[in-house]
């Protein structure tokens, strides 16, 4: 099963954490769409999660019928990438407001921290088929 990750296209901390994943996705797990993209936008339609939401948040994981956002997110991902990122998971173990108010802190200061693309991030042609917005 593809795990669906939703990012803010012209957030480059985003675009890094795409490359992280697509790096260390040995198993090719994950499949990438921008959120501000047509599939990007049916997929968080489709899941109830309101855009504002999203990219609020950053990143949106979907797998089957279930959805993970904020920090939840990041440590699915993790999670998923198995080896030495699995031990990540034992953050899920602190209070979860508490992760969620350190990803918010960050997500909300995401351009100003890291930069904004001028446009979505265009992957390499090897790399188009896991991208959803690309096929």
């Amino acid at each position: 099963m593809k795990t669906v990750v939703l990012f803010d296209g012209v957030c480059n901390l985003c675009h890094r954490t795409v490359q992280f994943i697509l790096r260390h996705d040995k198993a090719q797990r994950f499949v990438f769409a921008s959120q501000q993209s047509e599939i990007g936008q049916q997929l968080l339609r489709r899941y109830g999660v309101p855009t504002e939401t999203a990219l609020a948040d950053s990143v949106v994981v979907i797998e089957g019928a279930r959805v993970w956002l904020e920090s939840d997110a990041a440590l699915y991902i993790l999670y998923r990438l198995g080896g030495v990122w699995r031990a990540a998971a034992v953050l899920r173990f602190l209070p979860k407001r508490w992760r969620d108010w350190a990803y918010r802190l960050v997500a909300k200061n995401r351009y100003r921290l890291f930069g904004r693309l001028e446009r979505c991030m265009m992957p390499t042609p090897e790399l188009k088929k896991r991208f959803l917005d690309a096929l």
